[in-house]
């Protein structure tokens, strides 16, 4: 067991130390969806909810979440993050939400995990404040679009 990194001598799970890597400038950018109702759609961009303003909460969620990746995520290292941005837009012809995070630091390690979280709690802030609306929503395929920065490189999906 002493090949994998996240596991200790005794075969249980550990925090990897990454005090030797070397500070570098890390972004990641994730990507997540929520499928809805044309009702719910119309409600959201004419701000008729009754719980508020649908995007402008879930981009605060979105950055609180990032933000808090480490207090939910076991083996996430807490990360002075530099800097995190929500985006979303609309599917021009189905009832589809993207929401879209990009995450920064200088670090010792990535901050892919925050940029996952950030979207993945913006789509369910989403679903939340709209569920009195409709209940079938659906949120989509969250995934790592890019990450910069680190001992892998740079990834970009295709």
């Amino acid at each position: 067991m002493k090949d994998l990194t996240h596991i200790n001598h005794q075969g249980r799970a550990k925090m990897v130390d990454v005090s030797e890597k070397p500070i570098t400038v890390r972004t990641a950018r994730a990507c997540s969806s929520i499928r809805m109702s044309e009702k719910v759609r119309q409600a959201i961009e004419t701000q008729s909810v009754k719980k508020g303003d649908v995007l402008a909460v879930a981009q605060v969620a979105g950055i609180m979440a990032a933000k808090n990746t480490p207090q939910i995520i076991p083996m996430c290292h807490p990360i002075a993050l530099k800097g995190i941005d929500i985006l979303f837009h609309w599917d021009e012809e189905e009832p589809v939400l993207y929401i879209e995070s990009f995450v920064k630091t200088k670090g010792e390690t990535g901050v892919e995990m925050e940029a996952l979280t950030a979207v993945t709690a913006a789509a369910l802030t989403v679903y939340d404040m709209c569920k009195a609306l409709d209940k079938s929503m659906v949120i989509g395929e969250t995934y790592l679009k890019e990450k910069t920065g680190g001992k892998s490189g740079d990834y970009h999906r295709s």
